[in-house]
């Protein structure tokens, strides 16, 4: 912030004194200056619109950040609650197979007792380490017939693998357990962050707020500017591609053309599947902006671009994190339309590229999936452009 003091007059000096007049000025500029040091501070307690718009911006893209942990989270915990259901359910038969396989060596050992062996000890063979253990110690395993013997065998496989499975599902559940905390603080974080800004928003008075719509409206300008400079530069870009391209099928033809069937299809299938992912996107348009969302109703900024691809017949990961190395990254320069365009350092916001420096995104809390220019928040903010497919 710009600071109260002023810089004291120069003054006009005789033989290097100042004279009684100017002195006395300077006494009197000194008490106003003592009087606005002293002001100052509470003038410093209100931030000004562009501190404001800075810290709401930046709460937006904090919320933003944690929701991409929330959508991490949301989906490790799905993932995770599958696999502990799974291997429950697993447990659950192995215990069964392993009740019937204990029962039917209870059998067997009541079979050697009847033919003379030693009477068999209930408690014994089922507070047994192993089946093994017991028969060993009661010498019935010489008597055993075959099928007996795999029976034992069997029970043993079953038993230790039913153990196995059973600590699987004990540290999954723990893992699920972990995760479902993760979960409930990035959901918190979002909210926090959101109610922050809008706090911050509630405070201002319609002097502010319209002058703080003002500055948005010089950032869209701005970034208009921008977005037509690099249209303008892929067109020419283009053009000179194109050029180049027909003077070297003239040069040789047959050669020419056989590179050009080469190449042709894969950027024909790439603008085939872009176009599919764009016309989703465009459809999207006007629907609100919600943390977590993936449609149809709502969206957040990766949810869309996740949607969108996957109109296209292209699986993307679920957070930006993920996304930004799902393809191929390319220049902006070389962006096409279908293209990913990643924002921030953190990589905590992502939209979908149209042409001519503009794209389809959901921006944030508060607002609708909308067209705008990538420039939005400053060329700065461009993080890198990806090419899904």
């Amino acid at each position: 912030m710009a600071s109260h003091r002023k810089s004291r007059p120069a003054g006009t000096r005789v033989a290097g004194i100042r004279t009684p007049a100017l002195a006395t000025a300077a006494l009197t500029s000194v008490a106003l200056l003592s009087q606005s040091a002293n002001a100052a501070p509470e003038a410093d307690d209100k931030p000004s619109l562009e501190e404001v718009e800075k810290k709401v911006d930046d709460l937006y893209r904090q919320a933003e950040s944690a929701t991409d942990k929330y959508n991490s989270a949301k989906e490790k915990t799905t993932k995770q609650r599958k696999r502990v259901d799974t291997l429950l359910d697993d447990v659950a038969k192995r215990t069964q197979k392993l009740n019937e396989a204990r029962e039917e060596l209870g059998s067997f050992a009541a079979a050697q007792y009847r033919t003379g062996a030693s009477a068999p000890d209930t408690a014994t063979f089922l507070l047994a380490d192993t089946p093994q253990d017991y028969f060993d110690q009661t010498q019935l395993m010489d008597r055993m017939t075959g099928r007996q013997r795999v029976a034992v065998d069997d029970y043993v496989t079953q038993q230790s693998e039913t153990m196995k499975k059973r600590q699987e599902a004990t540290e999954s559940l723990e893992t699920l357990t972990e995760t479902q905390g993760d979960l409930k603080t990035a959901k918190a974080t979002v909210q926090r962050k959101l109610a922050d800004a809008r706090d911050l928003l509630s405070k201002l008075t319609a002097e502010e707020k319209a002058r703080l719509a003002a500055i948005e409206r010089e950032k869209q300008q701005e970034a208009a500017r921008k977005a037509e400079e690099l249209a303008r530069q892929q067109a020419a870009q283009q053009k000179a591609q194109e050029e180049a391209a027909q003077q070297q099928d003239s040069g040789s033809s047959s050669a020419g053309s056989g590179s050009s069937s080469s190449t042709a299809p894969a950027d024909s299938s790439y603008a085939t599947k872009a176009e599919k992912a764009l016309a989703f996107a465009r459809a999207q348009i006007g629907k609100p902006y919600v943390w977590g969302a993936v449609g149809p109703g709502s969206y957040d900024c990766s949810g869309l671009t996740q949607a969108a691809w996957k109109a296209a017949g292209v699986t993307l990961p679920r957070t930006t994190y993920d996304q930004v190395n799902a393809g191929t990254t390319v220049s902006l320069a070389n962006a096409q339309p279908g293209d990913l365009v990643f924002f921030y350092d953190d990589v905590t916001h992502v939209g979908i590229y149209i042409g001519n420096g503009m794209m389809i995104h959901a921006p944030k809390p508060g607002t609708y999936v909308r067209e705008e220019s990538i420039y939005y928040d400053g060329e700065s903010a461009i993080h890198s452009v990806v090419r899904p497919a």
